[in-house]
């Protein structure tokens, strides 16, 4: 790869909006290294749409997830596996550990191919599919992810995740909220994830909402999903607060809007969701409830984060024991919470 030229690469990920962030270092660190080649990333649809505002990524192709039909998945595997044909990749690098993604690898026939050893996969029928295969090192996500360049002489490697929005976006923003937000300080809290095993209770977020506002001076946006229960979930918590937060983007925004309104705010708190990474990606301080996931290998990627972890009150199960419509986060007082807004204000690190 270092002494020849590489025009055109393919990086796979099949998987949610957070773990399509947290393979950006990997496209930063081959733009940086090859500026000239075109770089182009397949992941599911919904998911790759959080790495369309990024000028390190050409095009974005997309098949649909498990929530299709197998009719439908197999279809959108087809037609999209004819359009990478047609790309002549010089490098494939697969993230994913599906064996479909191994046959597309296989099919669209790139000069190059690299994936991660997999425990779950046969080793020699998973290697049929790559030119090569790396064991993944590392404890976080990044550094697992930018472990499949080890093989690779890469003088510059990337360690910052990317989440990138238009300055016309946040102008959308400040319209839709009123001309007060030009100038107002405020805060963004996310309580809702993709799954319900991550959530925290509800009169404890309104309790730390109320404080937030009373104490600090800070207004409060609350963010979600665009699903029902999400939107469902902050009005339930915003009934319950005494100075009502701002739910007018609650399930109401593009990855690009989230992440310009997470980037303007003095800091953020949720738990571990997608919008958590696009806080550290923006560089914004955050503070994250962690349950029953691996906090060491997801938390976020960034040096301004205060984590409060269930497990430091209460036994964490392993993960083949997660019961997923149990809070585990219940187990967090809310007195901690409320430490770590003081934290964030009293070291200076709110904006």
């Amino acid at each position: 790869m270092k002494n020849k030229r590489i025009k055109k690469i393919l990086v796979i990920k099949l998987r949610f909006h957070g773990d399509m962030l947290l393979i950006t270092p990997v496209i930063s660190s081959l733009k940086a290294n090859h500026p000239d080649a075109i770089i182009d990333v397949l992941g599911y649809e919904g998911s790759v749409e959080i790495v369309r505002v990024n000028d390190d990524v050409d095009k974005i192709y997309a098949v649909k997830n498990k929530k299709a039909s197998a009719y439908q998945q197999v279809l959108g595997y087809l037609s999209v596996v004819r359009e990478l044909r047609n790309e002549e990749y010089d490098l494939v690098v697969n993230l994913s550990d599906q064996w479909l993604t191994g046959l597309m690898t296989r099919l669209i026939s790139p000069a190059r191919s690299i994936a991660f050893e997999f425990q779950q996969r046969n080793q020699f029928l998973w290697g049929l599919f790559f030119s090569e295969l790396v064991k993944p090192e590392g404890t976080h996500v990044v550094e697992r992810n930018l472990s499949i360049l080890s093989k690779f002489d890469l003088p510059v490697i990337v360690k910052k995740t990317k989440m990138g929005y238009h300055a016309f976006v946040w102008d959308g923003i400040k319209l839709r909220l009123g001309e007060e937000w030009e100038q107002q300080k405020y805060v963004v809290v996310q309580p809702t994830a993709r799954q319900k095993f991550k959530y925290w209770d509800d009169e404890k977020f309104a309790e730390v909402i109320d404080y937030i506002q009373q104490s600090t001076g800070y207004k409060v946006i609350m963010t979600c999903g665009p699903s029902e229960d999400d939107k469902k979930c902050v009005e339930r918590i915003a009934g319950l607060c005494k100075a009502k937060p701002v739910l007018t983007l609650a399930g109401n925004t593009t990855f690009d809007e989230l992440a310009a309104v997470i980037d303007h705010a003095e800091f953020f708190i949720g738990v571990d969701s997608a919008p958590m990474h696009i806080a550290a990606a923006v560089n914004t301080p955050i503070i994250c409830l962690f349950g029953a996931t691996d906090h060491r290998a997801w938390h976020p990627w960034s040096e301004k984060f205060w984590m409060v972890w269930a497990g430091k009150y209460h036994p964490m199960p392993k993960r083949s024991e997660i019961d997923r419509s149990f809070r585990y986060l219940s187990y967090i007082p809310v007195e901690k919470v409320i430490d770590a807004v003081d934290s964030v204000v009293v070291a200076g690190e709110a904006r």
